[in-house]
């Protein structure tokens, strides 16, 4: 009679710990996802667990995702060369604004890599873009940003440094007061006409304006006409070249025109005229732009040795000394 009290309470214990032990199973598996059919008694075979990257190809998409991609690395992001080998040729044609900066840039690169060859002109922004794309340069200096169209071809603009457009008259002009940027408007428009109007001798301004392929042209009837047209009155002259120095000697006693303001800082023949009071040199002077070097996509290894030798510090000091 012992012998069976004894055997009833051991089998009810196991029937409880059985009910414990699958109780805790049943919570384990819809607890983590456990699989037994999955679970090979060989470790080596078990199937890894699924990684956060192992994404599933979208069965769809909703219409106005929008997925953001950082590329870093910019068809812009041109390293200094170390070297460059000899032969190397680049040819530059463009913008009269940035004669200067080009032969800064021709000396020290062409003494810092002996053996190559920078070749420079100055026809204008529109004659260096239009030989660009024939493939009869290597770059396009322009004072002036690239039009769409251009850059649908494949043009890419790099920005080199800022630069003023100074309102130039003689030097032995006798008018020596400040223009307001309304009556600087008035004057390449036709409104005014007599230096009278703006407080000085009475005398007919002579208008000097560049040709229609320069870029500072451009930019000066975007910048300072605000878009509109120059005027077309008889005191209003066109050059037939895009080329400061005849430019500035028309100019006279009576003339006034507009040229970048690194090509007139060394002439002793002409004057900047200040506007609303401001000189060129004034950082809140309201006449300024950007230049630019302009390539054709893909760049070839000349104009990456060219701009990367720009971006360098000697680049960068060369455009300092220059600007």
């Amino acid at each position: 009679m012992s012998q069976k009290n004894e055997t009833l309470p051991l089998i009810l214990a196991l029937l409880i710990t059985a009910g414990i032990l699958g109780g805790g199973f049943w919570w384990y598996k819809n607890k983590f996802g456990v699989n037994l059919a999955n679970v090979n008694s060989n470790s080596g075979n078990q199937t890894p667990p699924t990684s956060s990257n192992d994404f599933e190809p979208p069965i769809n998409v909703p219409s106005g995702t929008s997925v953001k991609i950082d590329d870093s690395t910019s068809s812009n992001d041109f390293k200094p060369p170390i070297n460059v080998p000899s032969g190397t040729s680049v040819k530059i044609d463009g913008s009269t604004s940035m004669v200067q900066i080009n032969q800064g840039l021709k000396n020290s690169f062409e003494q810092q890599f002996p053996g190559s060859e920078v070749i420079t002109n100055a026809r204008g922004s529109g004659k260096g873009v239009e030989e660009l794309l024939a493939g009869n340069l290597d770059l396009a200096a322009i004072s002036r940003p690239l039009k769409s169209q251009e850059e649908a071809q494949g043009l890419v603009a790099v920005p080199v440094a800022k630069d003023a457009i100074a309102i130039v008259i003689g030097i032995n002009n006798p008018f020596r007061k400040s223009l307001t940027q309304q009556q600087v408007r008035q004057i390449f428009q036709g409104d005014i006409t007599n230096w009278s109007e703006v407080g000085g001798n009475s005398e007919t301004i002579k208008v000097i304006n560049r040709p229609t392929e320069s870029g500072t042209r451009q930019v000066f009837q975007e910048l300072v006409l605000q878009g509109n047209n120059f005027g077309t009155n008889s005191n209003i002259e066109t050059a037939p070249v895009d080329a400061t120095t005849p430019i500035l000697r028309a100019l006279e006693n009576n003339g006034i025109g507009y040229a970048t303001f690194t090509q007139i800082i060394s002439q002793s023949t002409v004057r900047a005229v200040p506007i609303e009071g401001l000189t060129p040199e004034a950082s809140s002077y309201p006449y300024q732009r950007t230049l630019f070097y302009v390539y054709q996509e893909p760049a070839n290894p000349a104009v990456k040795a060219f701009l990367g030798y720009l971006k360098s510090p000697k680049g960068q000091q060369v455009l300092s000394s220059v600007n």
